[in-house]
């Protein structure tokens, strides 16, 4: 992730001697907020960070289906509530549990470098060797996605897919430990960032399943207010992150969707084009629109198109990229969306999202 850095636009900041950061106790939680104040660090290293660790709402409800729970910020709202106290001057978050809309007086000044954003397969050690295709017959896969299932239900009918809560240390422990298991599913990411990469039996493919959006990235979240922390901390930004997200989200927002609704993304940057892959599915993933559309985002290029104002696009401030570029990256969200509205994605989610809360 050292790669994300930038010089600040303004270079004769008045740096604070102390700043206090907020994350999740979690293990993993604190191993991506770990990695953020070493580049804080090292950037400034007269400051000194402190790090403090919260339990969400999230972390407490562990025996209900996230996209029951029906609460946008399951693993935000309590980091937000000790940055608007001032407790802290900054949050770590995974970006993906953020949603699209921040509440008012709150921003995402660093979205860093992500990591691969695909969903792995880790399977139970006695069927190692197995890929979802080779599973015997009605092997039960752990989950806490919809997404995940609605996508692997179509593509592997021979599985069964079951909810699995906890963090990832507990979701593990749950495979390893008992045998209801045969697989669960995760991000790899997070298995990477914790050191266990050894345990990806396979890395899902878009074609087997597309990503949750703005998985695999950190986002920075600050008060919109304080213009010397966003400085600092938006030399982390990663620009092709930024734009890929940006267009992620805003593709969210226009559908509509969160963790109660199968939603999923495939975003690529390749030269100076922006593609956006976009789908949503029925719960059991016998109907599905998907789509990808793409735009340039050449403008990048252009140091005079860099905005000095700090305007929010879904949410994130990244006024060392081109205005130009986000507004196109937004707008190709909103554009996909709106194609797959004008073909019934709403019709699909309404009825996913009612059978859903009957469950």
């Amino acid at each position: 992730m050292g790669d994300c850095m930038y010089e600040l636009q303004n270079g004769n900041l008045d740096l604070p001697s102390t700043i206090i950061i907020g994350t999740r106790k979690s293990q993993l939680a604190r191993i991506q907020t770990d990695t953020v104040a070493e580049m804080l660090q090292k950037l400034y290293p007269s400051v000194h960070f402190e790090i403090v660790g919260m339990t969400t709402t999230g972390d407490k409800i562990l025996d209900t289906a996230l996209s029951k729970i029906g609460e946008k910020s399951l693993f935000t709202k309590e980091l937000e509530n000790a940055l608007e106290r001032n407790e802290v001057d900054l949050v770590v978050h995974s970006l993906k549990d953020l949603p699209t809309t921040l509440p008012p007086g709150f921003t995402i000044a660093a979205v860093c470098k992500r990591e691969n954003p695909q969903d792995a397969v880790v399977l139970h050690p006695q069927n190692a060797g197995k890929t979802l295709d080779t599973l015997p017959e009605k092997s039960v896969i752990g989950t806490s996605s919809l997404r995940r299932a609605a996508q692997l239900k179509k593509r592997f009918p021979h599985l069964e897919f079951r909810d699995i809560r906890g963090n990832l240390n507990t979701r593990l422990r749950k495979l390893d430990e008992k045998n209801e298991f045969s697989a669960i599913i995760l991000a790899a990411a997070g298995l990477k960032r914790i050191g266990w990469e050894n345990r990806i039996s396979q890395l899902l493919d878009p074609e087997d399943c597309l990503y949750a959006v703005s998985q695999g990235a950190l986002g920075v979240e600050v008060r919109a207010k304080d213009q010397v922390i966003m400085d600092m901390v938006s030399a982390l930004h990663d620009p092709d992150t930024v734009l890929r997200c940006v267009a992620e989200r805003a593709f969210m927002r226009h559908l509509e969707g969160g963790c109660s609704v199968p939603v999923a993304v495939h975003t690529l940057i390749k030269d100076s084009q922006l593609y956006l892959t976009g789908a949503v599915y029925s719960l059991d993933g016998s109907d599905c629109l998907k789509d990808t559309m793409q735009t340039s985002v050449a403008s990048i290029l252009q140091e005079d198109s860099i905005t000095a104002d700090y305007v929010q696009h879904v949410g994130i401030t990244a006024k060392n990229i081109p205005d130009s570029a986000l507004v196109a990256a937004e707008k190709l969200g909103v554009d996909l969306a709106n194609l797959l509205l004008c073909q019934g994605a709403k019709e699909i989610l309404t009825v996913a999202r009612q059978l859903n809360d009957a469950k």
